[in-house]
């Protein structure tokens, strides 16, 4: 088996981070419930916003032919935004014919969004009070979709932060694995860690309202998204204890992920290897296979969804790639300074946006792929830039062993559809 090469004298955990505050090219935080309410079977979201909130949702989800989607949009009339309604006694109102209408419901989030925030509708009191009105069979929780000020993954974080206080207490010495993931990669995440005998495994979200963990001083909580820092801060301060370790993606990250997870949890070496090393073999074949196509390209990340820095330490690293700069809009250093510390020095490491600015330096550095969001993509395309769309990326299953060569392909793609357009000129 080729090792990976030994982490770099010196990473970009200490680099120079660019900060700049200036117009951004973002996605709206309401894109989240796209994923959550296929993770969640028995929640409904109901985004409290306007008409274009309502079109953003169809439009994302695409058209939903043989079930009944778990998310609807109360639409803001002018009257409700003149204030010449009780937008509170019109939503009781909504709230009581959507769950008259769909019994199955057992979680209900009011999804905040830039209409209701401008505003200000106290979406927090309505979920008490709705709390209260449909106890037990339902519970109702609140969090802020809204895309002022946030960038699109933000949502989920925001989500599952909600859902952290109302987490009943424990004092079992649980592992605690938080952020969706499609169910198949999670059952591949689970099964990994009960091969090494780690038995007390629960998930954040839970697949079920009946299934939701239980969080208390001896659980021990690991990320498998970077953008959870609002729910990370809310775990630890109910007492939980973060296992700090790279992201999983790749193989590399994976392996580096759980073997933090089975110190923590006493798993011996022997128990770890005999677990581990088939599906890092498939893992590491799997990318050989894309990384043909990156080998010595050079890439350039926009800030979109905060996987940037570990997916920079992926393609360095198992894929041979350049990384010319590393943007993110927001680094959480107590989640992707493991990630970063691998990294090797050389790219400009940026958080926050100012877009003309960047898109200057993308233009003079021509890198071979640029990652951005879709307002970018297809202007740097038609300037001769081949480009990846950063949401894919969210939307794809990219974890774990078995998605490596999956993750690697993704990337490989672009370049290998660019090379075929040049050929076809050519002749």
């Amino acid at each position: 088996m080729t090792a990976l090469p030994p982490p770099p004298a010196t990473g970009c955990g200490a680099a120079p981070v660019l900060k700049q505050r200036g117009q951004r090219e973002v996605f709206c935080g309401l894109t989240g419930i796209m994923w959550l309410h296929r993770k969640m079977q028995d929640a409904f979201f109901l985004v409290v916003g306007s008409r274009t909130c309502a079109h953003l949702l169809q439009s994302a989800a695409g058209v939903m032919i043989f079930a009944e989607p778990r998310f609807a949009t109360a639409i803001l009339e002018e009257t409700d935004l003149a204030g010449l309604a009780d937008a509170q006694d019109e939503l009781d109102r909504e709230v009581a014919r959507l769950l008259e209408r769909r019994p199955d419901i057992r979680q209900l989030f009011l999804v905040g969004s830039c209409p209701s925030e401008v505003i200000k509708l106290d979406l927090s009191r309505a979920a008490e009070r709705l709390s209260q009105a449909h106890a037990p069979h339902v519970r109702v929780l609140n969090y802020s979709g809204s895309g002022i000020e946030t960038t699109f993954t933000e949502g989920e974080d925001a989500c599952l932060a909600a859902m952290v206080p109302v987490l009943a207490e424990t004092d079992a010495d649980d592992l605690l694995l938080v952020g969706a993931l499609p169910d198949v990669v999670e059952d591949q995440m689970l099964g990994l860690l009960r091969a090494m005998g780690i038995e007390n495994v629960r998930c954040l979200p839970a697949r079920r309202a009946d299934d939701m963990p239980a969080l208390g001083p001896n659980t021990r909580v690991a990320l498998v998204q970077p953008f959870l820092g609002e729910t990370l801060g809310a775990l630890t301060r109910r007492g939980a204890r973060h296992i700090a370790a790279p992201l999983p993606l790749g193989e590399e990250g994976t392996t580096a992920w759980l073997a933090a997870i089975a110190r923590e949890m006493g798993v011996d070496a022997e128990t770890f290897a005999r677990v581990t090393d088939a599906p890092r073999a498939r893992a590491r074949k799997a990318i050989a296979a894309a990384a043909a196509t990156l080998e010595g390209k050079r890439v350039f990340f926009f800030p979109d969804s905060q996987l940037e820095i570990p997916l920079a330490r992926f393609l360095t690293r198992e894929c041979g790639m350049e990384a010319i700069e590393v943007g993110a809009p927001f680094i959480h250093r107590d989640i992707v300074g493991p990630d970063l510390d691998l990294l090797p020095a050389g790219p400009t490491i940026s958080e926050g946006q100012d877009v003309d600015l960047q898109l200057d330096r993308a233009r003079a550095a021509r890198p071979d792929l640029t990652i951005c969001g879709l307002g970018l993509a297809n202007p740097l395309e038609a300037e001769g830039l081949a480009t990846k769309w950063a949401i894919e990326l969210v939307f794809t299953p990219i974890h774990f062993y078995e998605q490596a060569g999956d993750l690697a392909a993704l990337f490989a793609r672009p370049l290998r559809r660019r090379a075929a357009l040049r050929l076809e000129a050519a002749e």
